[in-house]
């Protein structure tokens, strides 16, 4: 935290509200009262800005989201100008009843603004007829105004950071009551009790308002740094751990390597002869085949009576043929 105590001072925390008009709950970090103006102990500050900034950080560094709220007209730029700097959701033109305690209906509604915004941008909402269109674009500039700062907000946040305790009575029952820790700059009109981190501080001065955002902001910063360094660093030590588990001692592998060689008989395979010796081997060992003679086939004089005796009933029946026709 790069804030001291001069810083605070400077910056106009220390002062309070009229006398008149402080909460006795207050009364553990005021100073004193002087000229009817309440004056907060920057001890007291500083030392709850110490633990608002520890908080924030463990919070961001874990994953989780802060919500910036501050409606008040002092608050409303600062807000926005530092939650766009840390890429956190805000609230900063209204506080929207149900915010946290009825989540499933902002999301449907956010989910409805998206469509418009959708529309407008592919050019279909222009199409629609003058009247339509119209009415279209007057919601969307209501809902701009309630949704700016959580159209992005996909969950209820992890924390909540509010400036003016009793400005946002809602904000801070809504958060109560879903369990939410809020941080919140409380001045001498305000009850401490209702927040989990108080910070005594000035409420109404903008200068005030900005250095403990700034402190805010600083921590977001960090957590975000921690996160991804987390990240990174899961990312590449966890294949390395899996792969040392994996991996195995070279004596732990060659020795029951042995042992189940010794358990087992394993045939011995022989080496194979060389060149020479196998040629050797063919030549003694391989027996002279000889292959006799195909008998010759018959020759053609011996077929021929074959079929001379085959012809010859067919002569003798011309003949007889011929000795019948002389006859008649």
């Amino acid at each position: 935290m790069n804030v001291e105590l001069t810083d605070l001072l400077e910056a106009g925390v220390h002062f309070g509200h009229q006398v008149k008009r402080w909460n006795p709950k207050s009364k553990s970090f005021v100073f004193d009262h002087r000229q009817g103006i309440s004056i907060i102990d920057l001890s007291k500050s500083f030392s709850g800005l110490q633990a608002a900034h520890d908080f924030v950080e463990e919070v961001v560094s874990k994953g989780g989201e802060v919500l910036f709220v501050g409606t008040k007209r002092q608050a409303q730029d600062v807000i926005r100008e530092v939650a766009a700097d840390c890429g956190m959701p805000f609230c900063a033109s209204r506080w929207l009843g149900g915010t946290l305690t009825n989540w499933q209906t902002i999301t449907r509604s956010i989910a409805k603004y998206k469509k418009y915004q959708k529309m407008e941008a592919d050019g279909s909402l222009s199409k629609l007829p003058k009247k339509e269109g119209s009415a279209i674009r007057r919601e969307m500039e209501r809902m701009n105004r309630n949704f700016e700062g959580i159209v992005k907000m996909e969950k209820p946040p992890a924390a909540m950071v509010v400036i003016d305790v009793n400005y946002e009575d809602i904000a801070v029952a809504e958060a109560k009551r879903c369990k939410i820790p809020v941080v919140a700059l409380v001045d001498t009109n305000s009850d401490p009790s209702l927040v989990d981190y108080p910070i005594p501080g000035n409420d109404d001065a903008v200068k005030a308002i900005r250095i403990i955002l700034e402190v805010i902001v600083e921590a977001v910063r960090s957590g975000l740094s921690q996160r991804q360094v987390h990240q990174e660093s899961a990312g590449v030590r966890k294949p390395v751990a899996l792969a040392a588990e994996e991996m195995v001692p070279e004596e732990k592998v060659a020795a029951p390597a042995a042992g189940v060689a010794a358990s087992f008989s394993v045939p011995v395979v022989e080496e194979a002869p060389a060149v020479e010796e196998v040629a050797a081997v063919s030549e003694v060992s391989t027996p002279e085949v000889t292959l006799e003679e195909a008998p010759a086939t018959k020759p053609e004089e011996e077929a021929k009576p074959v079929a001379a005796e085959k012809v010859a009933p067919e002569a003798d029946f011309g003949n007889e043929l011929e000795d019948n026709k002389s006859e008649a």
